[in-house]
């Protein structure tokens, strides 16, 4: 029997998905609030003519494309992919792509900031004893999930490296996902070690990963400590915007 697992989370005010410059903002207008809307269609109507008195319900969203559960296109890691090729919008992506049977990577144990490397997915594949496909959807769990709705959401979590995002991308891998707020290690930790380092190869390496291999990935997912390591398959389709970096999706687990 099918069974659909949601690994989205949701778009909504006051919970710590973002930083501040980038949270959503949605406003929310009732059945009530609503008639000085639907008056006016319908000369002569009156409040007392509808049921209840209710005209309808409605709400007015600001976002960015990379709130909530989102695709990244290759055009948001950089103008280019595939060595010099232009960088695909998300209104471009192969939806094949976004179908397809996925593969669950454990790094729950790692602390938060830690940078993943090929050999620990290399690691994980053994022990979860999987030989990755081409267009294999792999999803990465990680402790930013159980940090969902608390302030140190954006902070929490490991982030994949470049090596370990190549790691994935050399093996035909075309699409990942992640739990956190962004596939590379979060920002914080980044900065710290970019104090001490100067290294600008350090920041979003996982990310740049793009420019040599073109690739989507899937930010903010949840809800992945449900799934299985491998038996399931993801659906991820985006919304279809033009020319854009990302666009939002209810991603979800198919189990047969």
């Amino acid at each position: 029997m099918r069974k659909i697992i949601d690994i989205s989370i949701f778009l909504e005010n006051d919970v710590i998905s973002d930083p501040p410059a980038f949270k959503p903002k949605i406003s929310y207008f009732d059945h009530k609030a609503t008639l000085p809307q639907m008056l006016p269609f319908f000369p002569g109507l009156q409040a007392a003519d509808l049921p209840d008195g209710e005209a309808w319900s409605i709400e007015k969203i600001e976002l960015v494309t990379h709130n909530g559960t989102h695709l990244d296109a290759p055009y948001h890691f950089a103008s280019t992919m595939n060595h010099g090729e232009r960088a695909i919008t998300i209104d471009e992506v192969d939806l094949e792509w976004c179908f397809q049977p996925g593969v669950k990577l454990d790094f729950r144990h790692f602390s938060d900031g830690y940078v993943v490397t090929a050999k620990d997915v290399e690691e994980e594949l053994a022990r979860i004893g999987h030989t990755l496909s081409p267009l294999e959807i792999v999803v990465v769990n990680t402790r930013a999930g159980s940090r969902y709705g608390h302030d140190d959401y954006v902070s929490a979590g490991c982030g994949m490296g470049y090596e370990a995002t190549m790691y994935l991308l050399e093996r035909g891998v075309r699409l990942t996902g992640i739990d956190s707020w962004s596939w590379d290690a979060p920002f914080v930790h980044t900065a710290e070690r970019y104090k001490e380092t100067q290294d600008a190869s350090l920041i979003w390496q996982g990310h740049k990963a793009g420019r040599d291999i073109g690739y989507c990935h899937l930010e903010k997912l949840h809800n992945l400590e449900a799934l299985p390591s491998t038996g399931f398959q993801v659906s991820c389709f985006p919304v279809k915007i033009r020319g854009a970096s990302a666009g939002w999706t209810r991603a979800v687990a198919i189990l047969d």
